[in-house]
């Protein structure tokens, strides 16, 4: 091998030791330390490479405490800790069929290594083109990607265990819930009542119908595509 090649080896590697070291960082200083303490799911976040989900331009900030835009400002990638509690919160196990929708693959990426089968929805074709190449990089073979209106769901691959929604909601979810097995999860980022900020959500199902619902943690987060509240009508 050519010095040339030595040294493209070594920087190589000590790039990805330095990358690692700041997936370990953001797992110790972000996640571990605000109840984030779900073992197998923080081993997700040691090991998943979250810049792959990002555009080039952003790629610096994959590992920020902060929400990094997918495109443009009405598409982001949530903060590293929202996004660990959402998951968190579901409880996901091990041969369960989740649809994750609007997260860029990222999401999809981590829940791989932890249930059956993951379907990420995007509406956008870069983010979705974007997301499949990030899937194919780790492996994730029992992850797919589909590209459609977010709102609709993607009722071909269902009925779900568990629905994640990565953005707020203020639409009707029904059409949602009725993609949900009997005793399914859905998770969002909604207002629970009037007055409230904005929290992530868990819906829960009891035989396929409604059967209360949980608030993990306020957090905040544009509108997603699809999901944004009718106008109403006024004279």
């Amino acid at each position: 091998m050519s010095e040339a090649a030595v040294a493209t080896v070594r920087r190589d590697a000590e790039q990805g030791q330095a990358v690692a070291a700041l997936r370990r960082t953001m797992v110790e200083r972000q996640l571990r330390p605000f109840d984030v303490t779900d073992v197998p799911l923080l081993e997700r976040f040691m090991n998943v490479p979250r810049e792959l989900f990002l555009p080039e331009s952003q790629a610096d900030l994959a590992y920020s405490d902060l929400a990094v835009s997918l495109k443009g400002a009405g598409r982001m990638l949530l903060p590293p800790l929202v996004l660990a509690r959402l998951l968190q919160g579901a409880s996901p196990r091990e041969g369960e069929k989740v649809l994750d929708i609007g997260g860029g693959g990222y999401p999809a990426a981590l829940l791989s290594g932890l249930v059956g089968e993951v379907v990420s929805l995007e509406s956008d074709p870069e983010i979705a083109a974007r997301a499949k190449a990030g899937l194919a990089a780790i492996g994730a073979s029992n992850a797919q990607v589909e590209t459609g209106p977010m709102q609709n769901g993607f009722p071909g691959a269902g009925p779900y265990d568990v629905i994640y929604i990565h953005g707020a909601v203020e639409a009707d979810l029904e059409p949602l819930f009725a993609q949900l097995k009997p005793e399914g999860r859905l998770l969002a980022i909604v207002t629970p009542e009037n007055g409230a900020g904005r929290q992530v959500v868990r819906f829960e199902r009891n035989e396929g119908k409604p059967a209360g619902k949980v608030s993990l943690l306020s957090a905040n987060a544009p509108v997603l595509e699809g999901f944004a509240k009718a106008p109403a009508f006024s004279f």
